[in-house]
């Protein structure tokens, strides 16, 4: 999984593989959905944010305290598809190392903007 994931000629290829299940049941139940009202970018962000409320809950209820992380992570991490699909991203020429890189880099980018914009007070 990880090194299909960091491998991915794409941020939204590294999420093909990343956890196929969730993003199954995420493109099933959230995605499809929300793709019927609205644009498909939107719809792909809006997808991100549900993912990062999710992931912010389970944080919440395994610490019994209120911290919101995920759910910007998860928004620029859409962002971040969106843009790669907009630019027709494509590293498939690239070395795996390369890949690899340029995919942690893109987490680590959309990690440190979510912590600079919505926790920095």
């Amino acid at each position: 999984m990880l090194q299909r994931s960091f491998g991915a000629r794409s941020f939204a290829g590294f999420w093909q593989y990343w956890n196929p299940i969730f993003g199954y049941c995420l493109g099933k139940y959230v995605f499809a959905p929300l793709k019927k009202v609205f644009p498909s970018y939107f719809s792909l962000i809006l997808t991100f944010v549900v993912t990062g409320i999710i992931h912010d809950l389970v944080t919440i209820a395994v610490r019994q305290d209120v911290a919101f992380l995920f759910t910007p992570w998860f928004f620029f991490l859409g962002i971040g598809v969106v843009l790669g699909k907009a630019t027709r991203m494509d590293l498939a020429t690239s070395s795996w190392a390369v890949r690899a890189a340029v995919n942690s880099t893109y987490l680590g980018v959309c990690l440190v903007l979510a912590i600079v914009v919505f926790t920095t007070r």
